[in-house]
C-alpha cells in the first residue's frame, strides 16, 4: 500500500506549472498581439477625417513645406479628428520625407492611411483659373497668381520678356491678346511658363482657320482684331450691341478715319475713374490715343471677352459712323450716320450728365 501512494505522488510531481505558465504567457501574447493589432487597424484605417458640411475641402501645399506647417494647414481647417494618431502614423510611414506639393481634395471620413497616402503620391486635383474684366498683364498676373502656386512676379517677368514673347510672334504691346477670358483647369503646381504656353496653346486653338478668315475679311490679323475687340469692350457691357458698335469702327477704319475712341484716352491716362473724357485730355501723346493717332493703338486696352471678338468678327452690316450713349444713362448708345445726328445726340448726354453733376 504504501509503494502504491509513493508512486501516485510521483506521478503527480511530473506535470508540474511550466507547462500552464507557458500556455497563460502565450495567451497574454496572443491578447496583446490582437490588441496592437486592433490599436494598429484603428490609427490605421478608422475615420479620423471630418468636414463640417461633409462636402470634399481643397488642400494647398507649396512646394518645400515641411511637416510642421503641413500639420498647421490641416488643423487650421479642422480636417483632422485625433491628431496624435494622424502624427504616428505619418511619422511611420515617412510622410514628413515624401511631402508632394500640389492641391489635393481631402474626403469626409478618409483614413489616415487614405489622407497620408494621397499626401505621399502627388495625385493631385486640377484646380479651375478664371480671368475676366482685365486691362493689363499686372492686373492678370495678381489674378492669376491667387490661383495657382507660381507668384505674380514670376508671371510678370516672363511676359515682360522680350526675346520669350518674341518666340511667340508678339510685343509687348500685343502679349496680352493671347490671354481669352475663360475658365481652363490645370494643375496647382503648373509653373509660369507653362501656364503662359497652356494659354498660347489655346489662343492658336481658338483662332482656328474659320476665324482667321474672318479677321482677313475684316482686313485684320488676329492680333488686330483682339485690338478692336477690346475698344468694343470697354464701349458696353451690352453684348446685343456689340456688333453694331464694331461696325462703327469698321466702317471708320475703312474710310481713313481716326477711331477717335474715348476709352483708349482713358487707357492711355491710366485713370479708370474717369466717366466724362474731356477735349483737354484728347490731347494726352500716347500710341493709344485714337483721337491723335490713325488707325488702331498699337495692343489692346483690355483682355476682350469672346463675345467681344465675335463682334468684330461678325459685324452688323451698318452705315453708321458714329454712336453715343444715350442720355437716359442706361449704358445703351444711339447710332447715326451722319455728323449732325450726333452733335444732337451728343449734347443729349452731356446735358444729362451735368444734370447729374458728372464733370468728369
Amino acid at each position: 500500500m504504501a509503494y502504491y501512494y509513493s508512486s501516485y505522488s510521483q506521478g503527480k510531481k511530473k506535470k508540474n506549472p511550466f507547462r500552464k505558465w507557458t500556455i497563460r504567457i502565450l495567451l497574454l501574447l496572443i491578447l496583446a498581439a490582437i490588441g496592437a493589432g486592433y490599436f494598429l487597424y484603428k490609427v490605421v484605417n478608422q475615420s479620423n477625417v471630418w468636414t463640417s458640411d461633409g462636402n470634399p475641402v481643397g488642400v494647398n501645399i507649396r512646394s518645400g513645406t515641411t511637416f510642421a506647417q503641413l500639420k498647421y494647414d490641416l488643423y487650421s481647417k479642422g480636417l483632422i479628428i485625433h491628431r496624435k494618431s494622424f502624427e504616428w502614423w505619418a511619422k511611420q510611414k515617412k510622410l514628413s520625407k515624401l511631402i508632394k506639393p500640389g492641391h489635393y481634395e481631402i474626403f469626409n471620413g478618409w483614413s489616415n492611411n487614405q489622407l497620408i497616402d494621397l499626401l505621399r503620391s502627388g495625385k493631385q486635383s486640377p484646380v479651375k483659373v478664371t480671368f475676366n474684366n482685365v486691362r493689363s498683364i499686372y492686373e492678370l498676373a495678381g489674378k492669376i497668381g491667387r490661383q495657382i502656386e507660381p507668384d505674380s512676379t514670376d508671371i510678370v517677368q516672363l511676359l515682360t520678356d522680350s526675346s520669350y514673347i518674341a518666340k511667340m510672334g508678339l510685343n509687348k504691346y500685343t502679349i496680352p491678346a493671347i490671354f481669352i477670358p475663360n475658365t481652363y483647369q490645370v494643375y496647382w503646381t503648373i509653373t509660369a511658363q507653362e501656364f503662359v504656353a497652356r494659354m498660347f496653346q489655346e489662343y492658336q486653338k481658338f483662332w482656328n482657320p474659320e476665324r482667321r478668315k474672318k479677321a482677313k475679311d475684316q482686313g485684320l490679323t488676329p492680333e488686330q482684331a483682339v485690338v478692336l475687340a477690346s475698344i468694343v469692350q470697354k464701349e458696353t457691357n451690352d453684348n446685343a450691341e456689340k456688333p453694331e458698335i464694331a461696325s462703327v469702327y469698321l466702317n471708320r477704319l475703312n474710310m481713313g478715319w481716326r477711331l477717335q475712341a474715348d476709352p483708349t484716352v482713358i487707357y492711355a491716362l491710366g485713370d479708370y475713374s474717369i466717366h466724362r473724357v474731356l477735349n483737354a485730355q484728347k490731347r494726352v501723346e500716347s500710341p493709344y490715343n485714337t483721337y491723335l493717332h490713325s488707325g488702331l493703338p498699337p495692343g489692346p486696352i483690355c483682355m476682350p471677352s469672346i463675345s467681344s471678338v465675335e463682334a468684330v468678327l461678325n459685324p452688323a452690316h451698318t452705315d453708321y459712323m458714329y454712336f453715343c450713349a444715350k442720355d437716359d444713362l442706361s449704358g445703351s448708345h444711339v447710332f447715326s450716320k451722319n455728323s449732325l445726328q450726333h452733335l444732337i445726340n451728343a449734347k443729349k448726354y452731356q446735358e444729362a450728365l451735368d444734370k447729374m453733376k458728372i464733370y468728369r
